[in-house]
């Protein structure tokens, strides 16, 4: 729910925290990276319960956004949700790799495990 202006960003129209996948308005994503007004704090002190029985950012970002305009950026490249363990490992070895010394050492030792992961499934 956001429309495009131009290099990349977007203005949000609308936010969604953890909608279901076949009811997402949109293909697009939060992935938690803010430049807010003081604002915000005005709507999170309301401490209105949201899905999963928490306080949601999302919701108050929502209600800031019948203030004013919030604004997004589509960016290219990978994400990872560091908020389930196997996203997390993910994002750490994607990191890792990026660092010639560290892909020197950790290239070997991955291609074993897989190697050793292989052998156990047949």
């Amino acid at each position: 729910m956001a429309e495009a202006l131009g290099d990349n960003v977007v203005r949000i129209n609308g936010l969604v925290e953890k909608p279901e996948q076949d009811k997402s308005p949109s293909n697009m994503a939060i992935i938690g990276r803010y430049i807010l007004t003081p604002k915000i704090f005005e709507h999170l002190a309301e401490k209105n319960v949201g899905a999963g029985d928490e306080i949601q950012f999302t919701d108050a970002m929502s209600c800031l956004l019948r203030e004013q305009p919030i604004l997004g950026y589509q960016f290219a490249g990978n994400r990872f949700d560091c908020g389930d363990k196997a996203g997390f490992q993910m994002a750490n070895l994607a990191f890792s790799l990026e660092w010639p010394e560290m892909r020197e050492q950790l290239l070997p030792f991955m291609k074993k495990i897989v190697r050793n992961e292989l052998r156990h499934e047949t």
